[in-house]
């Protein structure tokens, strides 16, 4: 059965720094592009970041172009991001799902959702 567990949250300041994980089990990791998504209280879910299976391409909203980093370790099973220059507005809880998936999880409202991470930028 499919198990993500997202960490790595926590709270900062403007400009600050912060680097998540996704650890994933019970599914072939190496064989699934991820996603990375993010929730602002009130609001619906809001795409970051895809990675494709190899790792070797990632994609992100322009939003967060030069400020995020998406990579993974396929052998350890961990998807990553590297969140730089962090600001108020990226004030969320950041998820993780497989990018074939996560759609699907949404408009059913169900599926393997891990528990998140919550991530607050302030002064």
């Amino acid at each position: 059965q499919m198990h993500l567990v997202e960490s790595g949250g926590g709270s900062v300041q403007p400009g600050g720094s912060l680097r998540l994980a996704c650890q994933a089990s019970g599914f072939a990791f190496h064989a699934h592009a991820m996603t990375w998504l993010r929730q602002v209280a009130g609001k619906g879910l809001e795409w970051v970041s895809d990675i494709t299976a190899s790792g070797d391409r990632p994609y992100y909203a322009d939003s967060f172009k030069g400020r995020f980093a998406t990579t993974r370790n396929n052998s350890e099973k961990i998807l990553y991001l590297q969140m730089n220059n962090l600001q108020p507005e990226d004030t969320a809880v950041y998820f993780c799902a497989p990018t074939s998936y996560w759609r699907s999880w949404r408009d059913s409202g169900s599926g393997s959702w891990g528990p998140g991470t919550q991530v607050t930028v302030s002064s």
